[in-house]
Formats: structure tokens, C-alpha cells, sequence
């Protein structure tokens, strides 16, 4: 099982639409490095559902229901022969018990070669273990 961290525009997509949608497929992400990590994302797979703006902190936690499939609006394959855009699909699971926002990742000393961090503008990246267990921590869990 693997952890990824995943970013929205609140005022696209807010943490309080993923539950009360309770299911949502992960779309619009065009970006090339972005969509090769989602081609990776797995069933099983957890995620750290980040806002972005002003708020920019992780503000819930939600499972991966559909690991990556071809994006139907988008079709066509890479030069890999892979699909050019995938989505996946993804449900709420809970909240931190605190929020952990960009600026507690950057003051903490331990992420500093966190994804977040190293390459801010991907919408999708992994968290490495060693990062994931530093997160949980900052999140109280």
C-alpha cells in the first residue's frame, strides 16, 4: 500500500465535497509528472487530501476505491503506450486531528526533501514511508 498526496483548489473541490460525496473520481490533472505518478496509484492506496490557496495545509485522509484507469474524456495513449490520462477513484476516510499546513512541513526540518516541498506545483506526488511517518505524527495520529 502506498500514500500519496493529492491537491485541490478549495473552491474547485473542498474536503467538505469529498464527504459529501463520498466517492469522487480524481480528475482534470494534466500535468505529465503528475499523471505518471497516477498511473502508479493502486486500490488500497491511501491519500492526504491537500487545499491549496490560501489555506494550504492537509485537511482529511481517503482511501483509493479504483486504483488508475483511462480517463474516458481523454483518450489516447502515450508514446509508452500507456494512457495519456488516467483517473482514479477515491473515498473519505477521516480527518487529522491537525491540520498540517506547508508552512509546519517547511518549519519541520524533516521533509525538507519532501514532493510537497522539492516540486510544490505537481498536483500528485508520493510520500515516501519516511515522510508519511513524520505527517501522521504531525497529525496526531
Amino acid at each position: 500500500m502506498a500514500t500519496w498526496l493529492i491537491k485541490t483548489e478549495p473552491d474547485c473541490y473542498h474536503w467538505d465535497d469529498m464527504k459529501r460525496d463520498k466517492r469522487t473520481a480524481w480528475t482534470d490533472v494534466t500535468n505529465a509528472a503528475a499523471q505518471k505518478h497516477m498511473r502508479s496509484i493502486k486500490k488500497g492506496d491511501i491519500t492526504y487530501f491537500y487545499h491549496t490557496g490560501d489555506e494550504k495545509a492537509i485537511v482529511g485522509i481517503c482511501e483509493v476505491v479504483k486504483g488508475a484507469y483511462p480517463d474516458p474524456d481523454h483518450p489516447g495513449l502515450t508514446a509508452n503506450g500507456d494512457p495519456k490520462r488516467v483517473l482514479f477513484d477515491i473515498k473519505p476516510l477521516k480527518e487529522p486531528k491537525n491540520l498540517v499546513t506547508l508552512k509546519d512541513v517547511k518549519n519541520s526540518g524533516l521533509l525538507d526533501d519532501f514532493l510537497l516541498v522539492r516540486q510544490s506545483r505537481l498536483s500528485v506526488v508520493p510520500v515516501d514511508p519516511k515522510h508519511d511517518k513524520v505527517l501522521k505524527k504531525m497529525m496526531g495520529m
